[in-house]
């Protein structure tokens, strides 16, 4: 193998690697973009979660001076 052979064996070698890692970063960039809309439509459920929570709680624990008094007064 002449030194010019290696250098093209070499040369080979590198843009395959590239074409690899490339196809690589596209799968985990697109990973990444799924992994953030689910994130931020689990936080919108969440939030929407917890205000009807505290919407729904605060029937249940209405200040009781607010309550009209027993029918016996």
């Amino acid at each position: 193998m002449t030194n010019g052979d290696a250098l093209e064996a070499r040369v080979v070698e590198l843009e395959t690697r590239i074409a690899f890692l490339e196809g690589t970063l596209a799968e985990m960039s697109d990973a990444l973009a799924a992994a953030r809309i689910e994130a931020q439509r689990n936080a919108d459920l969440f939030r929407r979660a917890l205000e009807e929570m505290k919407s729904s709680r605060a029937g249940f624990m209405a200040d009781p001076a607010d309550e009209p008094p027993p029918p016996h007064y």
